[in-house]
């Protein structure tokens, strides 16, 4: 699968993130960044094809050669009936598992969140202690 094969959707989140990684490494004097870490919903349904539309979303940018790392969010829905945050016993199936009611509030599941960039600081900002022994530079956002 290329990226040529997925939709334009999950081109488009990709590159994204890698303007808002690049951005964010910009703005921090940072050499290039590491790594991006996304919490994803499982019913989004695009951490695949992201992980396929990454690459060449991000080359000649700060993120080229960067680690794209999903943090896959289960699904969990609200029972009303029972008045409990529930887990379905599948994917699209919005009932109880316990009472059988519908359940139609997802909880979680549906999240799509930019949750920390890694950056490799410049050997500038490394001599004056803003990384690491390694030179990395770890933003949780």
């Amino acid at each position: 699968m290329s990226c040529k094969d997925v939709t334009m959707h999950e081109l488009t989140i990709a590159n994204s993130l890698v303007e808002l990684a690049s951005a964010h490494a910009a703005e921090n004097g940072a050499r290039r960044v590491v790594a991006i870490s996304v919490r994803m919903g499982v019913l989004c349904g695009i951490g695949r094809s992201l992980y396929f539309c990454f690459e060449p979303a991000s080359r000649g940018t700060l993120c080229d050669g960067a680690r794209l790392h999903i943090e896959e969010v289960p699904l969990s829905v609200r029972c009303e009936h029972c008045d409990e945050t529930k887990v379905p016993k599948a994917l699209y199936n919005f009932r109880c598992p316990d009472c059988g009611y519908p359940t139609p509030k997802v909880v979680s599941g549906r999240e799509m969140e930019l949750t920390s960039i890694e950056l490799e600081a410049t050997e500038a900002a490394a001599s004056f202690g803003a990384a690491d022994d390694a030179g990395t530079q770890r933003s949780a956002l």
